[in-house]
């Protein structure tokens, strides 16, 4: 893995438009229309129960997970998303493991996310981080695709 940082992008940085705009772009080449963010994005990181982390290579943005936690008993990971040409090296993962840790920060007991069951690789990374299938979401994306939730539970300790 070529070395990067994981950032926390916060409310008030002063980079907050470019940040937000390298990812905008990104998220309308990854996602379809109907499954992009890229037109609320701005609006939906300004929420108190969300953040969101980026990874930087030498000053480019090469992926970013967005997460939330809507109550006090589970958080949300709602994006996660790696440029294509940085993807197979483990930048996905440690973007995970970051967003998991900022999860467990929020003393929450399960961390909940969807994902295509087309999307092997990403449900591959989901189960290597201890994630695991609740159910099947008919048309979650659209009237033919479905999702998988899975969760991820913490130990009460």
């Amino acid at each position: 893995m070529a070395k990067g940082s994981i950032i926390e992008l916060h409310r008030n940085s002063g980079n907050w438009n470019k940040i937000v705009g390298d990812i905008v772009k990104l998220e309308r080449k990854i996602f379809p229309k109907h499954e992009s963010l890229a037109t609320l994005f701005d609006q939906e990181l300004r929420k108190k129960n969300s953040g969101l982390l980026y990874l930087d290579l030498d000053g480019e943005v090469v992926g970013y997970a967005m997460y939330s936690w809507p109550s006090s008993l589970s958080a949300l990971i709602t994006k996660l998303a790696v440029k294509e040409e940085w993807r197979r090296q483990g930048h996905g993962e440690a973007l995970l493991k970051a967003a998991i840790e900022k999860c467990r920060t929020r003393k929450v007991s399960r961390i909940l996310l969807h994902v295509d069951p087309t999307r092997t690789p990403a449900l591959t990374l989901y189960t290597k981080q201890g994630f695991q299938v609740d159910t099947l979401v008919e048309a979650y994306y659209s009237s033919d695709r479905n999702a998988y939730r899975m969760y991820l539970d913490f130990d009460s300790n």
